[in-house]
């Protein structure tokens, strides 16, 4: 099943990415710092977000414009006082089909299922406002990840669209880790 595959598979980048963001989260001090942290999550996802659109119809994902997405990066954002201008530069995968498009989202989905800790990360330094992108689906996070493994495991026809997938998430993975790196100072400074 490419849902266990790509699990295994980009374990290592997952892992530096995550150790990237946990790194950051434990910088933040005020609800400007954490406003500046999540530029970085709307520059990179609404980039993503625009080159996987034209593969991911209704078709393949019949819940996609339910799905969370940048939009409530930018609400968050602006709840905290922050703004959406002279965003982090960002690059993304190239994307030119509906297996890369799916293997970007499994990162952009699979980042939900992270959120409530990131949620009480924050909560435990005070910081409670600006936090719908990470509280994800709320009660229904789980069935929503059910129902994006589901169509990830059944559109990866053979070896090669397995494998395409997952270079497109691991890709995905490193080219959004490369936005915190570009900055190793504080978020703020």
């Amino acid at each position: 099943m490419l849902s266990t595959t790509i699990k295994e598979a980009t374990k290592e980048a997952h892992q530096q990415l995550e150790k990237k963001v946990v790194q950051k989260l434990k910088a933040i001090r005020s609800n400007q710092d954490y406003a500046d942290l999540l530029r970085y999550f709307y520059a990179y996802f609404s980039h993503l977000e625009k080159v996987i659109a034209p593969f991911i119809t209704i078709d393949i994902l019949p819940d996609y414009a339910q799905r969370r997405n940048s939009s409530f990066l930018k609400s968050d954002i602006e709840a905290l006082g922050g703004d959406i201008n002279n965003l982090p530069e960002t690059s993304v995968p190239e994307i030119n089909n509906v297996i890369q498009a799916l293997g970007a989202l499994y990162v952009m989905e699979g980042s939900i299922m992270g959120g409530s800790i990131i949620v009480q990360m924050l909560a435990k330094g005070g910081i409670t406002e600006g936090v719908s992108f990470f509280s994800g689906y709320g009660p229904a996070t789980g069935q929503m990840w059910g129902t994006f493994i589901s169509v990830l495991n059944a559109i990866a026809a053979n070896d090669e669209e397995e494998a395409i997938a997952v270079h497109t998430a691991n890709d995905t993975f490193n080219h959004f880790a490369a936005v915190f790196a570009e900055t190793e100072q504080p978020i703020n400074g």
